[in-house]
């Protein structure tokens, strides 16, 4: 096989044109790496020198950077009612608000839709979602815009009015309730 491989590679580069030496040659996508080595991008926005490792609880590592997922039921927001924002664990970067929450009964927090979505944009939002098989069927992974880190999946059979339903790993977010209305020091004057 490595023969074939070989004298196939050689009928084709002797069949090169010189404008090929010139212009750069697409790399089909099945011969593409998919590294972080020298000289490609990383496939993550955030600052590459952050030691996720240390960052993060190791239950929270692997949700976040391994696209785990945590165990139904056990997660410390799935019950949780307070008002406020959901925000990533990994870069704080506020990705659901407790106003779009609502039990789903499947054993996760569930949201009708993510922060910063207008209707059906979710250009705002800090959220992006990637088609997603390793459920077993066609799913789609919700991940953080900001630093890449694996949230959870949304699926089509949540509320009115979106349809939507974000299962979202509670290990994967942190809170902070709303903060009091308080009046301004001018106010109190």
């Amino acid at each position: 096989m490595s023969r074939i491989v070989a004298r196939l590679f050689e009928v084709v580069s002797r069949h090169a044109t010189p404008r090929s030496v010139v212009l750069p040659r697409r790399i089909p996508v099945c011969i593409r790496p998919v590294s972080t080595s020298q000289g490609l991008q990383s496939l993550t926005r955030y600052n590459e020198t952050t030691d996720w490792q240390k960052k993060l609880t190791p239950e929270q590592y692997v949700v976040t950077r391994e696209k785990g997922t945590e165990v139904p039921f056990s997660g410390i927001y799935l019950k949780h009612s307070d008002v406020g924002m959901y925000h990533c664990v990994c870069c704080e970067a506020p990705v659901f608000s407790s106003e779009a929450k609502y039990d789903s009964g499947t054993g996760w927090p569930a949201f009708k839709e993510a922060h910063g979505t207008w209707e059906w944009d979710e250009s705002l939002a800090s959220i992006i979602r990637r088609p997603d098989n390793s459920l077993g069927s066609a799913g789609t992974e919700v991940l953080c815009k900001n630093c890449d880190s694996h949230l959870g999946h949304v699926f089509d059979d949540g509320p009115d009015p979106t349809g939507q339903r974000f299962c979202i790993n509670s290990v994967a977010l942190t809170f902070k309730p709303r903060e009091n209305n308080k009046p301004d020091m001018d106010e109190q004057e």
